[in-house]
């Protein structure tokens, strides 16, 4: 994910752009040996927004601390917002 980016607000995105915006988080993860979100998220694809929700918001928490993480924080919050589109 490029550091120089400025994220758009969308809202509206659906369950398919949801699990492809993480499955690219999960990634960036990965790729900075951020082994710990990968497995707070752990299997997504198809969860619950409930469940969705909650391990999202441990992942934000686990990055809040870390402004060497910002951006890959604002894609997560992205997600956050759309997760009530789940519903």
């Amino acid at each position: 994910m490029d550091q120089d980016k400025t994220v758009e607000l969308v809202t509206n995105l659906d369950r398919a752009a949801i699990e492809e915006k993480l499955r690219q988080i999960v990634a960036e993860c990965k790729a900075r040996k951020l082994d710990d979100v990968p497995a707070l998220l752990g299997d997504f694809a198809g969860m619950g927004q409930a469940d969705l929700a909650k391990r999202v918001t441990l992942c934000l928490r686990a990055l809040s601390e870390s402004p060497q993480h910002k951006v890959l924080f604002t894609h997560l919050e992205l997600v956050e917002l759309n997760l009530p589109n789940l519903g």
